[in-house]
């Protein structure tokens, strides 16, 4: 991988976590009716697990994505589905434990209230969401941004990257700092 290409991933990254905490929000205020709430564990409009969470399935599924198998071509969309559905289950189901270590609890809703859930941290309507939206990610924003992306220069892409990747990083220690 190249440094432009890193630089390319790293926005993506950036752009994946705002994308998440704008659709945590919309669930919040527009499906479920409950009101607005921050749903970032930063001070930043971002969730860095959905940037987590697309980079994983990148590096998980963008084999599956490149295939040029006529027969896969059938079944890229359904292996594509269940693969995110489960990497990002199990991101959730980690970093639910790593978050209640840390803090004594997980910054979203526990999953008591769902009929099929383990432990309250993960359930499988989430799950199926995770898998439509990785789908979402992979088949649809994912070749946007590229293309939106190629144009950069090298050197356009690292000032973007390094800057969105700074603003990320002080929001770290400063939320580190100020709620602890």
């Amino acid at each position: 991988m190249n440094k432009k290409n890193v630089y390319i991933h790293t926005m993506y990254f950036v752009v994946c976590a705002i994308i998440g905490w704008c659709y945590e929000v919309f669930l919040e205020v527009v499906i479920y009716k409950w009101g607005f709430s921050d749903r970032g564990v930063l001070f930043g409009p971002y969730c860095p697990i959905y940037g987590f969470g697309s980079i994983i399935f990148l590096v998980c599924l963008f084999p599956i994505l490149k295939n040029k198998n006529k027969i896969l071509k059938w079944f890229k969309i359904p292996i594509v589905f269940v693969g995110c559905a489960i990497i990002a289950t199990l991101i959730e189901l980690l970093a639910t434990y790593i978050l209640e270590a840390l803090t004594g609890s997980w910054p979203w809703q526990t999953y008591s209230d769902y009929d099929i859930n383990f432990q309250s941290r993960i359930a499988l309507s989430p799950s199926v969401r995770f898998g439509i939206g990785g789908v979402v990610f992979l088949f649809i924003l994912y070749p946007l941004f590229i293309r939106a992306t190629s144009k950069l220069s090298e050197k356009s892409s690292k000032i973007i990257a390094i800057t969105s990747a700074s603003i990320l990083l002080i929001d770290l220690v400063l939320t580190i700092i100020i709620r602890n």
